[in-house]
């Protein structure tokens, strides 16, 4: 799934999950030398906790996916006449858009 069909903020949301993963991978990579047994469980416990979240986010995903894709395949005539529909109102506020500033 591409970031052009996410809403913004479903968007913000996978955005937000990636920084923190990333952070999170920082924080475990600038810790790494650091000796503790205490240090040591933090860290497991945070590899841990990023890698369930990351998965938990894409079984998600996956679920939302497929049930829009079980649902197109169900009612296709709606979802064409949807996709039509939503498109003629695009180019028509597009469309009239570009008139507006040319006046």
């Amino acid at each position: 799934m591409n970031s052009q069909t996410l809403s913004k903020p479903t968007q913000a949301v996978r955005d937000d999950l990636h920084q923190l993963t990333e952070d999170a991978k920082a924080l475990l990579a600038a810790t790494a030398d650091v000796a503790g047994d205490n240090i040591a469980e933090a860290r497991k416990r945070l590899a841990g906790a990023v890698e369930q979240c990351y998965a938990r986010a894409r079984e998600s995903a996956t679920a939302s996916t497929e049930a829009v894709d079980t649902a197109i395949r169900a009612n296709p005539y709606p979802a064409i006449i949807a996709g039509v529909g939503l498109g003629a109102i695009l180019g028509y506020l597009i469309a009239s858009r570009g008139t507006c500033h040319r006046a």
